[in-house]
This record gives structure tokens, sequence and C-alpha cells, in this order.
């Protein structure tokens, strides 16, 4: 007896350390939880069953170990060993889309649907991001190798860059976790901070070092991540995707997804998040819809993308072999804002066609509210292929693209990395016309080339679109110049006692070609932060007086 109670409790030791060690969800109605109550329960019906009806000996020589069966198990053994894994059949086969196809159709629910129109601007020009997550990640580790935090770079690592608005700036925020258990051990209240990125500015970055992270990925026994969320705020709840985000005052939280399966143990649906404060560990759960205002995203990536890719993938069906009507995303996507909302962007394109999209969507991060914009032309990858073709003697590789409103025309922006990871040039590629491009090494001399090319293929331009920041001034000519860019004669001038460089076409008006210093002109641009303006109308008031 004393023998038979210390197998079982040997077995619930080692079932309570797996448990902790894995972070389990205990929850029978996730697959992971699922599949270990099955195992348990086949042990220990296992173990009882043959200890009840059979004898084991001990031997010497070749097969030490014997079992002897005194009868054969009765039939409500063999009903609790099969019963479990019955479940998880049942279960499994009641997730998958030959039953449940219309639920993976329509869990993203049906998109508003409009066509891409002159005063749709997907992205806030404001903060167009300049800076992708590799090259923040690159800039992050360069200011941790900076004399400041020579000494910590044997004692932490980088975290994974997560873009987010803080304060209305847009920002990559990299977290500092320990770079192995002894630089933990010595260091149990936590690594001193995180850097933030500037997504819009690759010279602005920062080391913040006043808010430790205590509770992180690379922690152990209770200030582990996963394994304190889990085992504080959801022991059978699904939980996902951690993503770090700082709230107004700079202090960092791990927002953590909460979820539920749909159908048995597919279709994950995000319920809601937990706020863990990683300095504190103070928790809060939040159902969906009553988390704070700052925190950006409650909808995990992969979740928004599988759903899009289904509704597309059982548009008509599971057995619509002829493909009619089915369409699927990008290979890539991207983290925009706009109007303060996050959204997750990716282009559509028809099964089976290689370079053509049928438009793009964007599915808010928090709401998971979907916005389809139809629009034919380019992939984002042909794109990119075409951006990379306009400087191949230069070898720069394109990012991937988002779509702004370039003078009412569906543009691709995208920056241009040498091999180093660092940003060279930048580059805007007509969704319509691919072969359009337009590439500078700042936004504006790229928007300057891309105008250009624009109108050479005859196209009607709705000047503006790209800018809320449209400006005029009326003033004297301080410095007027003439160059050549690819053939064409572009001015370079500034006006009374202001440092803006205007940058203005020779086509724009025919004045220019005869305007001289002290000339009175009146300019309408598009103002840029780095000084270079775009003019998009010219009058010199000192000709025909």
């Amino acid at each position: 007896m004393k023998k038979k109670w210390l197998i079982y409790g040997g077995v619930a030791l080692l079932a309570v350390l797996y448990v902790l060690l894995e972070s389990v969800n205990l929850s029978p109605l996730y697959f992971e939880g699922a599949l270990f109550w099955c195992i348990l329960i086949t042990i220990y019906v296992a173990i009882y069953a043959l200890q009840k009806f059979g004898e084991f000996s001990f031997q010497q020589g070749k097969n030490p170990f014997h079992y002897v069966p005194n009868q054969k198990f009765p039939r409500w053994v063999k009903v609790l060993l099969l019963a479990p894994w019955l479940f998880l059949v049942v279960f499994y086969v009641f997730s998958s889309p030959l039953i449940s196809w219309r639920a993976y159709r329509d869990q993203l629910g049906e998109p508003q649907t409009s066509a891409f129109t002159s005063d749709i601007q997907a992205v806030d020009t404001s903060q167009i991001p300049v800076v992708d997550q590799e090259l923040a990640y690159t800039l992050a580790q360069k200011k941790l190798g900076d004399a400041e935090q020579i000494s910590l770079g044997s004692q932490v690592t980088l975290g994974e860059p997560t873009i987010q608005m803080v304060n209305e700036e847009l920002v990559w925020v990299v977290p500092l976790y320990h770079s192995g258990f002894f630089q933990w051990i010595t260091n149990l209240e936590g690594t001193p901070g995180y850097i933030v990125v500037s997504a819009t500015n690759e010279k602005d970055v920062r080391y913040v070092d006043n808010h430790p992270i205590k509770y992180q990925p690379n922690s152990y026994l209770w200030q582990k991540l996963d394994r304190y969320t889990r085992f504080t705020s959801a022991p059978f709840t699904g939980i996902t995707d951690y993503s770090f985000e700082l709230d107004d005052s700079g202090q960092p939280y791990w927002i953590v997804t909460t979820y539920s399966n749909k159908r048995g143990f597919s279709l994950p649906e995000a319920t809601g998040v937990i706020l863990v404060n990683a300095t504190t560990g103070e928790h809060h759960r939040y159902a969906l819809g009553e988390q704070p205002q700052w925190v950006d995203r409650v909808q995990p990536e992969d979740f928004v993308r599988n759903q899009i890719t289904h509704k597309g993938e059982y548009v008509h069906g599971i057995f619509n072999f002829s493909d009619r009507e089915k369409y699927q995303p990008s290979e890539g996507q991207a983290i925009i804002y706009n109007g303060g909302n996050c959204y997750l962007f990716t282009g559509l394109t028809s099964i089976g066609s290689d370079d053509s999209t049928i438009g793009f969507i964007l599915v808010d991060m928090v709401t998971k509210e979907s916005h389809f914009y139809q629009m034919s032309g380019a992939t984002e990858e042909a794109a990119q292929r075409s951006a990379e073709g306009k400087v191949q003697h230069l070898g720069y590789e394109a990012t991937f693209p988002i779509i702004l409103n370039v003078d009412g025309q569906p543009t691709y922006f995208m920056t241009l990395k040498d091999k180093s990871g660092l940003v060279k040039q930048y580059s805007m590629v007509s969704v319509i016309n691919y072969n359009t491009v337009g590439v500078g090494e700042t936004i504006q001399d790229a928007l300057l080339d891309y105008r250009r090319g624009l109108q050479n293929d005859g196209t009607q331009l709705d000047e503006g679109t790209i800018s809320d920041t449209t400006k005029e001034t009326t003033a004297a000519v301080t410095r007027f110049s003439p160059e050549i860019v690819e053939g064409s004669t572009v001015y370079k001038f500034m006006v009374g006692g202001s440092e803006k460089i205007f940058v203005a076409e020779s086509s724009q008006s025919q004045k220019l070609a005869l305007t001289a210093v002290g000339d009175q002109v009146h300019v309408v641009y598009l103002d840029s932060e780095d000084g270079i303006c775009t003019v998009t109308e010219f009058e010199n008031l000192s000709i025909g007086q």
C-alpha cells in the first residue's frame, strides 16, 4: 500500500513540476490543457489498473521485470482510458475547417469596403515611419555600446523592439533583458530599463535607466514573465502575445492578450488584456474595450493575419476547387498609425496572381474593426523589386512598404538600406504603375522625383494630399540656384530670413528660369522638419510689374 501511494505521489510531483516549469494552461478547453489532463488521467488509471488486476515481480536474469495479470481489465477501466482521448479527438475534429468553415470565414467580420480615393490617407503623414524593426534593433545595440553604458554590455541583452505611440510620438521601444542566469542572480531588482528609438528620425535614440524591468522573459523562478502571468492572473485562460509598451509617464508594462477558442481548439479570439507592471509586478486584468487608453494593441498580429487568410480561403466554402474569388494577404505586413489608432496593414492578392493586388486592408489592433480599400495595381513585393531596380548599382534593399496618398495617387513608400542596414535613401512607387519610381536622399527629394515621374506619365495630380502641412509665404529671394537632376532642371532657393530650402521643378512656372536674387516671390509649399520643402505653387511677383 505504501509503495502504491509513493508511485501516485511521485507522478503528482512530476506533474506539478512540469506545470510550473512550462506554465501550462490547466483548462481542458485549450489543446495544451486537454493534452496534459489526457496524459495524467491515462497514467493514473493505468497505474491503478496494473496494480489492481495484476502483480509485478522482479527476478534476476536478462528480463528482471515481470508483470503477471490476474484478470482482464474490466470495461470501466477501458472506458476511463479511452474517454479523455476520445474527447481530444472529437474536439480536434470539431475544430477543423471541414466542420466549421463558416466560423473560419466569418471570424474577422465584414470589413468596411470602399474604393481608394483622393481623400483617403491610410497613414498619418506627420509620423511616417522611416525606421523599421531591424534598424531599430541595430540603433539600440549601438546605443547600448556607448561609453556611458559600456558596463552593461556583459550584463544585458536586447529584447524585441515594439513600435508604439507614446505621447503622440511614434517610437520603437527596446527592453533590456538579463543575458544569463548569473547576471539575473546578481541583479534581482531587474535590468536598468529600455532604449527608445524614434520611428521617424534614426538620429533620435534615448537610453532610459530609471524604470527597472524586473519581470521579463529572460528572468527565472517567479520573475519569469510567462510563469508569473500564468499563475497570478490566468491559470485556466488562454494568454499570448507579450507586448512591451510604455504608459504616458514612461513606465514599462507587459500587455498580455487573453483569448478563448470559438471552435474547439481553434479560432482563438482576443477577450481582453492583462497589464503587468514590468517593475513592480502589479497586475490588472481588463475585458476587451476596458483597457487604458494608452494601450495600443490588444489583437495579436498572428490572430489577425490568420483571420484575413481564412476569410479569403473560405470565401465560397471549403470545396471551392476553382478558387473563385479567393484571395490571400501579401507575404509581409506592417503596423501603422493613423488618427492615434494602431492598425495592421497588408495588401490582398487573388489566388494565383503574382504581381497584382486587389487592394489593401487595415485592421484596428484594439477593436478589430477592418477597412478594405479596393485598388488594382502592383503588390508590395513587386514595388520593392522596382525600387531596388532603380538603385541596383548601389545594391540597396527596400523595406516592406506602406501605402501613402500622394497627390491623389496610391503610392508605396519604403526606405532603401545598405548592407549594414542603415537607411540611405527613400523611395516612392506608384501602385497603379510600379515602373513609376521616385528616389531621393530625403523624403522630400523622393517626393519631388516621384512627382516628376507621375507628370512624365501624364498622370493628373491632386496636389497636396500627401501632407496636411501645406504652407505659403511671400518674401524676397536671398539665394537661388538651378540643378540638373536626371536631365530635368530643378531650382533650389531661399527667401527672406528663413533657413528653409525650397525645391521647385521647372515645369511649375516659366518664371523660375528668370528669377534672380532680390525678386519678390509667392511660394506654396509642403513644410518639412528637415527644412527641405517641396514647392507646389510658385509666382514671381517682380516679373511683369
